[in-house]
Parts: C-alpha cells; structure tokens; sequence
C-alpha cells in the first residue's frame, strides 16, 4: 500500500473499532457474507485484516491476518489471541504455507499496485485455493462523500476506481480467473422492516442488484497445464445408476474408455423389474479379466441414493456419473476427466443444449423446462449454468467429500441427486464449467422421468435453494 495510506491508517487505527461499531450493520453483512463462502474445513488468509474482526466471524481450521499497519496488528492480537497476526505489506509477503482462502475485504481500493500484491498472493495458492475480493460499488461513491460530511462515515484516503470489469481484468493478467460474482446490501444503514425487506428480499433482483453497495469476486489460479502433465495422474470411477436398463449394462462396459492411471465401473441396480441385476452379474464375470467392474444394489430409492452408494464405494481419485440409458455417449467421458485433471474446473457437468441432438432424444416439454432451470440456475449460483438437468457430472473425490460433511445445510431433499451435487458445489465455491455432448435417442427402454410430477419437483428445489443461497 502507498506510504501515505500507512501513516493514514496508523493515526486512525484507536479509532477504527468505533467507526465500525458506527456502522456495524454494513460491516456484519460483510461478515456473514464471507463466513457464508467460506467452509469450515478451510485455511484462511486475510490480506488487510485490520483489527481482525471479519477473520474472528469466520468458522475455519486456520486463520492468519496480515496489515501493514503495526497499531492494527497489535490491536488484532489483543481482541483475538487464537487467531495469527502479522505485520506485513501484502506487496511482499512472506509464508511457507499455502491457504485455502485468501480475503481481500474493502482493501483493493488501497493498494499501490494490485498486479504486484496478486502475483505475490499466488506463491501462497495451491490449484484450489480461491481468493475472495469484496469492494464497494463506486456508484455509491457521491453518498458516501456525503456521509463523511455529516460524520456518519470514517473520513478515507483517495482509493482506486475499480469497477467489476476492472477487478476481473486484473485477476486475469496476475493469473487468476474469475468465475463467480455477486452483489448484496441496498440498505447500508438500519432502518427497522424497510432495511431488512430490501436487502434480504429485492437486493438479489436483476437489475435491482447492480444498485447494491456491496460487491464480490470469487477467482482461482490459472496456469497452461500440457496434457502430458494429467494424463495419467488420477485414477477414474464411474458410477453407472441403472433401473430398467438391461439392454444397456454390455454396452456401457465395451464404450466407457479407460482414463486416467486407472479406471473402474460401478453398477449401482435400483429395483428394476427387468433382469437388470441378473446381466450385471454376468457381465461382471464375463469381463472380470479384462475390467474393473463392481455391482451392488442400491438400499433407498431414486437415482440420489444410487449415485451415493456408488460414490461411497469409489475408490477412484475422479467420481464420473453416467446414465445406463447411454443417451450421453460414454466416449464423451475423456472431456470431463481432462477438464478436472487439468485444473479448468473443479465441477464438470454436460451440457445437451449447445448440439443439436437427435429428434426423439428430448421432448418439447423437457426442452423448455431445462431452459428455464438454466436461467433459474444461472442466477441462483452467480455462475453461467445451460443444463442443470443433465445426468453426466464429475469431480474430485476429496471435494465429494466435504460436500457430504456440509449436506446438512441443504438437507436431504434431493431424489435425483443433480441439485444435491450442484448446490454442494456451489456452497463450496467449486469452479463450475459445462461440456457440450451430444444428446442421443435412447435405444433401449423408456425414460424413468415423469415430466410433471418430476417438474414440480425441481421447482420446489429451486425455491428451497433461493432461500438457502439468495436469502443469506
């Protein structure tokens, strides 16, 4: 940060808490954002920690604050003694570690040369670590000029004008992607029932939400990744839920490709009526020479729970889910494994809306409700989703897990197992892309999905998930 900032912020620094506790219910929501996105399980690091409070609202397994500003510092360590504080500009870090979570709150504004402080940021990121940016909306900037004015607000040094653009730019170039984005709070003063009503309830609106005054950035590190690098580093399950499905088990075997240093099948049965079980067993034994194949029979019901006890058995690094009904082609498979292992994303679902697929692969009806679930996704995660429908979905198996320890947020509410896994991920801040593939005709049996009945279903997950993502 600039010289002249330092000296601003070591006179101020007695008066800091009172300024907050001024203002506390803009710095809570802060807060309760930043406590909200970032897991228990995670290690933190807070550049611009101040006098620690955000780093204290925070539930992790680690957390270290660093500010070049001494009487900060010491004042952190006084009120948090179970958190670690250092004195350190953030344009030259020093730490041996690498952090989950790196927070940059209300501090971007400040820094001499944001390029210089990322890249420094990076030697401290693994592959998985996000950074968290919050920054206030600068078309705020005239009511908070006032606010100084009438001694409502802290008096602040000049800082940098960064719109969302700007910020994503820069992340960019200091190699970092930006792949969620949100806003929050029209109200930043409490006014009883008025203030509550809109930043809970209307901020979230399109249109409505570019007004708030607070704004955020999720990015993670980027870095070219040659194939010969993730070829063969993972090992691959594949989880194949099948009802009915016969006709399918042999052709799945022969079309799923090996990936990865290894590659298992995983047939889960779910009470079929056909012999479904019977030709698992068989073609378990048939190709026990030549593949790694495991059948069981799923205890509950639904494609969720199928899904579930095929993740549970997994012994692979990868968890890759595919339909039995072979209407996403297994050879597809490879993109979806290479998109992990290359580090583009951390959760990778196909998308059947960007190909032209086959006539009779989806109904008109079916096609209009993805649409809708995709724009309803879309601005429920504050990341692009096309097709919150499709079956075929991968990730890593240390990242199920932590979605399985964090479920009891969400509940069990999910027969399907799409929104269980998407919404996980999302709670988990996992980089989401999608994979065009090509939908293809069935070819063997009928579609286990009920359009209405199924429908209404996913809508009133869609409304559990507003409550749960938008309503924080």
């Amino acid at each position: 940060m600039e010289r002249k900032n330092l000296a601003f912020f070591e006179n101020i620094a007695s008066e800091r808490d009172y300024w907050k506790k001024k203002n506390r219910y803009y710095w809570a929501d802060i807060e309760k954002l930043i406590a909200f996105l970032v897991p228990e399980h995670a290690s933190v690091l807070e550049v611009g920690c101040g006098t620690g409070d955000l780093l204290d609202a925070i539930k992790a397994k680690k957390k270290v604050g660093v500010d070049f500003c001494r009487n900060m510092i010491d004042m952190a360590q006084k009120k948090y003694p179970d958190i670690t504080f250092y004195v350190m500009e953030a344009e030259s870090m020093r730490f041996q570690e690498t952090f989950d979570f790196i927070i940059l709150s209300n501090t971007i504004g400040y820094l001499e040369d944001i390029q210089q402080v990322l890249r420094e940021l990076k030697k401290v990121c693994h592959p998985f670590t996000k950074v968290i940016v919050t920054y206030y909306n600068f078309l705020w900037q005239p009511l908070l000029n006032m606010a100084e004015a009438l001694n409502m607000r802290m008096k602040q040094p000049e800082q940098n004008w960064l719109s969302q653009a700007d910020i994503n730019n820069v992340l960019y170039i200091s190699g970092f992607e930006a792949f969620k984005s949100g806003e929050r709070m029209l109200f930043p003063v409490n006014i009883p029932f008025v203030s509550h009503i809109f930043n809970k309830y209307l901020a979230g609106l399109p249109f409505l939400r570019k007004l708030c005054i607070t704004n955020y950035v999720i990015s993670k590190p980027f870095s070219p990744v040659s194939s010969d690098e993730y070829t063969g580093k993972y090992s691959v399950s594949v989880i194949v839920p099948a009802r009915n499905e016969n006709g399918n088990i042999e052709n799945a075997v022969l079309r799923i490709p090996h990936m990865g240093s290894h590659t298992e099948i995983i047939f889960v049965e779910g009470h079929s009526t056909d012999n479904t079980w019977e030709k698992m067993q068989e073609i378990a034994e048939k190709y026990r020479s030549t593949h790694d194949i495991r059948i069981a029979r799923q205890d509950g019901k639904g494609k969720g729970d199928a899904v579930r006890k095929g993740f549970e058995m997994a012994r692979g690094d990868i968890l890759i889910i595919l339909d039995a009904d072979l209407t996403v082609p297994p050879e597809d498979l490879p993109k979806f494994y290479d998109a992990l292992a290359s580090g583009m994303g951390e959760f990778i679902n196909g998308s059947r809306l960007v190909y032209n697929m086959d006539a009779k692969a989806m109904r008109f009806l079916n096609l209009l409700g993805n649409k809708f679930f995709s724009m309803m996704f879309t601005w429920l995660l504050d990341q692009r989703f096309k097709d919150t429908l499709c079956g075929t979905k991968a990730l890593f198996r240390k990242d199920y897990e932590h979605l399985k320890n964090g479920r009891a947020f969400f509940g069990d509410f999910d027969p399907f197992g799409d929104f269980d896994l998407i919404f996980g991920a999302s709670k988990l801040n996992l980089k989401i892309i999608e994979i065009p593939i090509r939908y293809r005709e069935r070819t063997y049996g009928t579609t286990n999905i009920s359009r209405f009945r199924h429908g209404l279903m996913l809508l009133k997950m869609c409304f559990f998930a507003l409550k749960k993502l938008k309503f924080v």
